[in-house]
C-alpha cells in the first residue's frame, strides 16, 4: 500500500470507516495489558529466586576481608560488592561506592546534596539565582522528575543515533555557567535504545564548562543489558577517558542490579573520581550507619563475579528478545512504508521508542487506553512532560509475553493508522 500522504481524501474517509470498525470490534475484546514501564516480567523474576538461598542461618556471615555484614562498618560498601559493581560498570573498585537497592536514590541524593552542600566547595545550588541541568531527550521521565523536583530549569537537548546533539552540548556548557549538569544514559538509552559513539563519550570528556560545579550523571542503567550475543553495544569507559582529558572530576556514573536480580532488592552503585567520592562520603557518615551489606554479600555470592553475571543476563536476553521481536514484526509488516511512524530497532534495553506523526502521540496513546492497552503518557520523555511535536511513544515490551506483546501491538498499530488518517483529514 501507498504511503497514507499520497491518498486522496476519498481514499483516506474510506479507509477511516474501516478502520474505525476495527477499532470498535478490539474494544469489544476486553484487553487488559500494560506496557507502560519497563519492568521485568516474572518469569524473569523467577529466573533468579534461588539467589534467596545463597545465604541461610548458617551462613559464614563474614566479607572476605572480614568484615561481619551484620553488624555496623563498612559504610561504603564491601570489598568484593565494589568490585562486582566496577566490573559491571568497566571502572576500578576503588572508584566506587556501593549503596542500596535503587540507582534512582543515589541520583535524587546527588542532586539533594548539591542544592544544600554544594559541589566539593562550590556555592550551594539553593543559593544561586538560577540553576539548569541539560536533558538529552527523548529521555528517562525519572532524571527529569528529579530536576523538576528541585526547581531546576531543564534544557531540551535533541537525541541522535549517536547519543545528545554534542554541538549543542558543547556551545550550552561552555558559556553558561548556570548550567551545572546533564542527564546521560549512554548504553542503550531509554527510551531509543542508542548507545553513545566513541566521539560522543570523547566530546563529553573533553567538555571545557563555564560552571566548575559541573558534572555529567551518567546513568549506565544498561551496562550489561544486551538482546543479542552477536549483537552488543559496547561504550567507551567515561572515567578513564576524563582522566586523560584532563577533567577527572566531571563525572558521577551509577548503576545498580535492579533488571538483573530483583527492581527493589538489588544493590546500587556510584562511580567517581576519588575527590568526589571523599566529598559524598563526609555527608554519607551523617545520612547512614551503613546500607545493606548482607544483601552485598548474597549478590557475590550468588554470581561470583562479572562471568556469573553476564551468564545470567544471557537467560534475561532469551527471555525478553522474543518480545521485542514480537513488536518489531509487527511494526514491519503493518507500518513500513506507510508514512505515518518510524521506530528504533535497539540491541539491548528495555524500551523501543516509536516516532508518530506531528501531533499524534497523545491521541496514539489515548486510543490504545480506550481499547485496554497502557502506554507511557505521551510526552514523558521530555522534560516537563511536553514533547513539542507531540511524536514520540515509548513501548516497553518487557513485562507481557510475546502472544500479549504481538496482541497488544497489533492494537497499537491500529491505533496509530486510525489516528495518523485523522489527522490527514484534519489538515485537508
Amino acid at each position: 500500500m501507498k504511503a497514507y500522504q499520497e491518498l486522496s481524501k476519498e481514499e483516506l474517509l474510506t479507509l477511516q470507516s474501516s478502520l474505525q470498525k476495527e477499532f470498535e470490534d478490539a474494544k469489544g475484546k476486553g484487553l487488559k495489558l500494560d506496557m507502560s514501564r519497563g519492568k521485568p516480567a516474572v518469569s524473569q523474576l523467577m529466573m533468579g529466586m534461588d539467589i534467596m538461598d545463597t545465604l541461610t542461618s548458617e551462613s559464614d556471615m563474614k566479607s572476605e576481608e572480614g568484615v561481619d555484614v551484620r553488624n555496623y562498618g563498612g559504610m561504603d560498601g564491601i570489598a568484593e560488592a565494589k568490585r562486582l559493581m566496577a566490573d559491571i560498570m568497566g571502572v576500578d573498585p576503588s572508584q566506587v561506592i556501593v549503596f542500596g537497592n535503587a540507582s534512582l536514590s543515589i541520583m535524587y541524593d546527588t542532586v539533594s546534596r548539591s542544592v544544600t552542600h554544594g559541589v566539593m566547595g562550590s556555592t550551594p545550588w539553593c543559593k544561586l539565582d538560577k540553576v539548569k541541568f541539560l536533558c538529552p531527550a527523548p529521555g528517562y521521565d525519572r532524571h527529569f522528575a528529579i530536576t523538576q523536583h528541585f526547581g531546576i530549569e531543564m534544557i531540551t537537548v535533541p537525541m541522535l543515533p549517536t547519543g545528545p546533539d554534542m554541538d549543542m552540548v558543547e556551545e550550552l556548557v561552555s558559556n553558561d555557567e548556570s548550567i551545572k549538569g546533564i542527564w546521560c544514559v549512554p548504553k542503550y538509552s531509554n527510551p531509543q535504545g542508542y548507545s553513545y559513539s566513541d566521539e560522543t563519550v570523547r566530546r563529553f570528556a573533553n567538555l571545557k564548562p563555564a560552571a566548575k560545579d559541573f558534572r555529567i550523571y551518567w546513568d549506565n542503567a544498561y551496562a550489561v543489558h544486551h538482546l543479542y550475543e552477536d549483537r552488543q553495544d559496547e561504550i567507551l569507559e567515561i572515567l578513564s577517558e576524563c582522566e586523560k582529558a584532563g577533567n577527572p572530576d566531571m563525572v558521577f556514573e551509577f548503576c545498580s542490579t535492579s533488571k538483573i536480580s530483583f527492581s527493589g532488592a538489588g544493590i546500587a552503585a556510584m562511580a567517581a573520581s576519588k575527590a568526589n567520592l571523599d566529598f559524598v562520603k563526609k555527608s554519607m557518615t551523617i545520612q547512614t550507619i551503613g546500607y545493606d551489606k548482607i544483601n552485598q554479600l548474597r549478590h557475590v555470592r550468588y554470581f561470583k563475579d562479572i562471568q556469573g553475571i553476564r551468564e545470567h543476563m544471557r537467560k534475561h536476553a532469551d527471555l525478553l528478545r522474543p518480545k521485542f521481536e514480537a513488536v518489531q514484526d509487527v511494526l514491519d509488516k503493518e507500518l513500513s512504508g506507510l508514512g505515518i511512524g518510524s521506530w528504533t530497532k535497539p540491541n539491548g534495553g528495555y524500551f523501543i521508542s516509536f516516532q508518530t506523526m506531528d501531533g499524534c502521540a497523545k491521541a496514539i496513546v489515548a486510543k490504545c487506553k480506550e481499547a485496554g492497552v497502557v502506554l507511557t503518557n505521551a510526552g514523558a520523555t521530555y522534560p516537563y512532560g511536553i514533547d513539542p511535536k507531540d511524536s514520540n511513544i515509548r513501548i516497553a515490551p518487557s513485562f507481557p509475553t510475546p502472544e500479549e506483546m504481538a496482541v497488544a501491538t497489533d492494537l497499537f498499530v491500529l491505533c496509530v493508522k486510525l489516528v495518523s488518517v485523522e489527522k490527514l483529514l484534519e489538515n485537508m
